[in-house]
């Protein structure tokens, strides 16, 4: 069987992503939507995966995307982490606590209690955290220097990497045209929890009510406090 291209395993992975959130064969915009490029894109690339074997479609319907060799390991069991609202990486915004779905992950991330946030703002770019992606958090009240934290500053939340020293404590951005915030003496800093995955925005999301009516799905929940 014919190896793939980088791009057309992204595509086959958001394709296995997508019938595992749904329960169903994504459709061609579902499938557009979900990796941000335009339905014509899709066709070719389903066409390019066929033809080298990875899957197989029925003319003429909607959802008819069977995966014939799947690239995911079968022992990734997904569990569901439940999506509590959004976190600024730039300037810091209060965090909106309010479940709005689940995001997917594979079952070896989470370990203890984690939930999900989606990304504003650009400070995390150098991270590979690019805003509109979603960040799972292990809810933890201390964490370690460079660890990349979830930190509430005067009520305020955002997204940066903690740095410790004898003197000082920043919270930095991974921008190099962004500054560090510097936390005084007078500001009260608390660690909400330690960033262990970051989930592009290409990956599937189940809204609120998406995720009650598809419960016969095999998939764990992940609660937040």
């Amino acid at each position: 069987m014919e190896t793939l291209t980088k791009a057309q395993q992204n595509l086959l992975q958001a394709i296995e992503r997508l019938k595992q959130a749904m329960g169903m064969s994504p459709t061609v915009k579902e499938i557009a939507d979900a990796l941000s490029i335009q339905p014509p894109s899709v066709h070719e690339a389903l066409r390019r995966l066929e033809e080298k074997g990875y899957i197989r479609r029925a003319p003429r319907k909607a959802r008819s995307i069977e995966i014939i060799k799947s690239i995911t390991p079968t022992s990734a069991r997904m569990v569901a982490v439940p999506i509590i609202g959004k976190v600024a990486a730039g300037t810091p915004i209060l965090a909106t606590e309010n479940r709005t779905g689940d995001v997917m992950v594979p079952h070896n991330i989470v370990r203890g209690n984690c939930f999900a946030l989606e990304v504003q703002g650009d400070s995390m770019i150098e991270a590979n955290i690019f805003e509109g992606d979603y960040i799972v958090v292990r809810q933890q009240p201390i964490a370690e220097n460079n660890d990349i934290v979830v930190a509430m500053i005067n009520d305020e939340a955002t997204v940066k990497r903690l740095f410790i020293s004898e003197d000082r404590i920043e919270l930095r951005p991974e921008n190099s045209r962004l500054q560090p915030i510097h936390v005084g003496a007078d500001q009260e800093l608390k660690i909400v929890g330690k960033v262990l995955h970051v989930c592009s925005k290409a990956t599937p999301v189940m809204t609120k009510q998406e995720s009650l009516e598809n419960e016969h799905i095999q998939f764990t929940k992940i609660r937040a406090a």
